[in-house]
């Protein structure tokens, strides 16, 4: 859709479909008017067998909505996918603020042409500021399969998401749903939305989920941002991409956050597989990885660290951050330690992507999970900040680790996507045949034993391609 209309001619802005029993597709989306006042918009697909709906019709007497009273005129965008109350009406939340505030206003609707807002709020957090992106969905507790967005009942939570425009970072927390209050209350008020758990903590933005009910699948889709400089945009011609699609489900060994995972689709760009088993690493080691082509992959790792070390490592009492620590480059008693991706020979522009240990009062081992974007490139007007945070890892565990690679990004995924870090980064030495890829152990009092699945990956060439694997 292009912003050809008063009521979207400064911009065509997120919005979200919903099919219809009758099969039927109608999507609400934000626009912001001649007046740069956010409202939203109802569209039809023009053909409705087209598999990949380019073309939308919409609506004539639009907008829809406008912003209710007390809500300022920039302040409300980005509706969800409507889900069906036990009363056969259609509800969905549009995200807003008040003051410092962010919250969910819930509107019903039969026709999607006229509307109910509600009283009250499904939920709101004091000093998260404006929530736009704005997802809420099911989850199974006890199935492997993802839920249609009208699914409510026993073995169900619920999913609140919202894209901080203050941070610009998505957040979610897990909590029940109740259709007759509308209202929805998490499990744990520590980590409620915006104060608690992310689905990414790198550069990873304004994502939004939807039911595949083919595959029975919850996919979550994002935006993953340009952090160079504007006028470097300008040069290449493009900027900002879609992220891999992912998988969403419960974790039930934690029962307390998401698993993230890329779709099984992209499995079938896989090439050259190159295995490396139980490859043994002494503090201090950096050990290449011949794999040939280093910047389109599919790694898989599992490490284990020697149970002496782990066993006379006395405890640290160690703060330690991703962000604020020494990246790759620092050096603990049990970390860092883990895979440079897109790295050239000389070491002079790498990517590393680690895990790191501290051992607390009793012996209790926390584990983080770190993307340092510090040396990443050679470049001065690109971020070299260092991301990630802790990955909860449960007795017994390897720690594992999957790693995406395509030229300038990189997607891990952590103990089977409990935590998840998207880079965006910008070689100019590591590139093309130039990028490689290397084991490494920096801890002081650890060695850590390493194996290895590493694929090249095919070019997804086509749309139509990529959709084909989709469905």
């Amino acid at each position: 859709m292009v912003t050809d209309q008063w009521y979207d001619v400064n911009g065509v802005w997120t919005g979200s479909a919903t099919i219809l029993p009758d099969g039927q597709i109608v999507m609400l989306y934000t626009g912001s008017t001649n007046e740069s006042v956010q409202v939203q918009n109802l569209a039809y697909p023009a053909d409705p067998s087209d598999p990949l709906l380019i073309e939308w019709i919409k609506y004539p007497n639009n907008p829809v909505l406008v912003p209710p009273p007390g809500i300022d005129f920039k302040d409300f965008r980005d509706p969800t996918t409507a889900w069906l109350t036990p009363e056969g009406m259609w509800r969905f939340v549009i995200g807003s603020k008040l003051n410092k505030t962010g919250i969910s206003l819930v509107y019903d609707t039969v026709d999607f042409k006229n509307f109910t807002l509600l009283d009250g709020l499904l939920h709101a957090v004091h000093g998260t500021g404006m929530w736009e992106c704005v997802d809420f969905y099911p989850i199974s507790k006890v199935g492997e399969n993802g839920l249609d967005t009208s699914i409510n009942g026993l073995g169900v939570k619920h999913v609140m998401k919202a894209s901080l425009d203050d941070d610009r970072n998505d957040y979610y927390a897990l909590g029940t749903y109740d259709p007759v209050s509308t209202t929805w209350v998490p499990d744990n008020p520590k980590m409620d939305v915006g104060i608690g758990l992310r689905y990414d903590y790198g550069i990873y933005y304004a994502s939004k989920t939807f039911y595949d009910s083919n595959k029975k699948r919850r996919v979550l889709w994002s935006w993953i941002k340009e952090t160079d400089s504007e006028l470097s945009d300008i040069k290449k011609g493009w900027a900002s991409v879609q992220g891999i699609p992912r998988t969403i489900l419960f974790d039930h060994k934690t029962g307390s956050n998401l698993l993230q995972w890329p779709v099984e689709e992209v499995n079938k760009l896989r090439s050259n597989k190159t295995v490396f088993e139980n490859l043994e690493v002494n503090g201090g080691a950096v050990v290449p990885l011949e794999i040939g082509l280093g910047s389109q992959l599919d790694i898989t790792a599992e490490f284990e660290v020697d149970k002496k070390s782990l066993e006379s490592v006395q405890e640290s009492n160690e703060v330690y951050d991703c962000k604020n620590s020494m990246g790759a480059a620092g050096r603990g008693a049990l970390g860092p330690f883990g895979l440079l991706i897109l790295a050239d020979e000389q070491l002079l522009e790498q990517t590393p992507i680690y895990f790191y240990i501290v051992k607390g009062s009793g012996g209790d081992l926390k584990t983080f999970f770190c993307a340092d974007h510090s040396r990443s490139s050679e470049a001065t007007d690109v971020d070299k900040e260092i991301y990630g945070s802790i990955v909860p890892v449960l007795r017994g565990e390897k720690l594992t680790v999957r790693i995406l690679v395509d030229h300038s990004i990189v997607e891990s995924f952590s103990q089977g996507g409990r935590t998840c870090i998207t880079s965006r980064v910008y070689p100019t030495k590591a590139i093309y045949n130039n990028a490689k890829v290397f084991l490494f152990n920096n801890a002081t009092e650890a060695k850590i034993t390493a194996s290895l699945n590493i694929w090249q990956m095919n070019t997804a060439q086509r749309h139509s391609h990529f959709t084909e694997l989709m469905m």
